[in-house]
């Protein structure tokens, strides 16, 4: 399976006083459920270091359509490229769950890490894992259908979100199809159309905002040869 699993982002793998040592430098913030907590264009002044929680990674196209780049959390840093480009938010970032964050203003975090081994170690580690998985998309995407990719984004999901229940596995994520689709590089009518199948097949159930997956090997089959 190929999500990252629980404890491997930057805040997780920084020893306890580095991590108090951070927390000097910034402030906590809560966020409920669905908050947006920086819009595409605003001025970026700051990272969110996603102490705990998870969120979604939004971009809007000149015609007004949203899409979603990505899923971060488990310790992951957000925003931290804006500050090294363009000078301001390049996407939206919303609340998947509640999300506690801590907020840093770009100059001292980029500081901390300048001066502490330990904390750029961790921001590399973090770093290095995000361009391979956008590495093994790309290459998912040249090699592969829109259903199959579906299925390798469902196993992701299922590694890094799922929990086990009575013999399967349930993902429990506010995500329309639409979203899928758009993580997946594909259209929702094949998300429609290949989660249906699934379901028929036994490999999955589907609930409000809940997939749970039935049958790992069977759904694994499905993403063809390995990438």
């Amino acid at each position: 399976m190929q999500g990252t699993g629980f404890g491997q982002g930057f805040w997780h793998l920084l020893p306890a006083d580095e991590q108090r040592a951070l927390s000097a430098l910034g402030w906590d913030r809560i966020y409920p459920p669905g908050a947006t907590m920086c819009i595409q264009g605003d001025p970026a002044t700051h990272v969110f270091v996603l102490v705990d929680g998870w969120v979604k990674i939004l971009s809007a196209t000149d015609d007004g359509h949203e899409m979603v780049l990505a899923l971060r959390g488990d310790g992951d840093v957000v925003g931290e490229t804006a500050g090294e480009t363009t000078g301001h938010r390049n996407a939206t970032i919303q609340a998947i769950g509640t999300v506690h964050a801590l907020i840093i203003s770009y100059d001292r975090f980029s500081a901390f890490l300048d001066a502490d081994s330990a904390a750029g170690r961790a921001f590399r580690h973090m770093m290095t894992r995000r361009w391979s998985d956008a590495d093994i998309m790309l290459r998912r995407r040249a090699v592969t259908s829109g259903a199959q990719r579906l299925a390798w984004l469902l196993l992701d999901l299922a590694g890094r979100y799922g929990s086990p229940a009575d013999g399967a596995i349930e993902v429990a994520l506010p995500l329309s199809q639409e979203e899928l689709a758009s993580l997946a590089g594909t259209s929702r009518a094949t998300v429609t159309r290949a989660l249906s199948g699934w379901r028929k097949r036994g490999l999955i159930r589907t609930s409000q905002r809940h997939i749970t997956i039935t049958d790992l090997p069977g759904l694994r089959h499905l993403t063809g040869p390995a990438t």
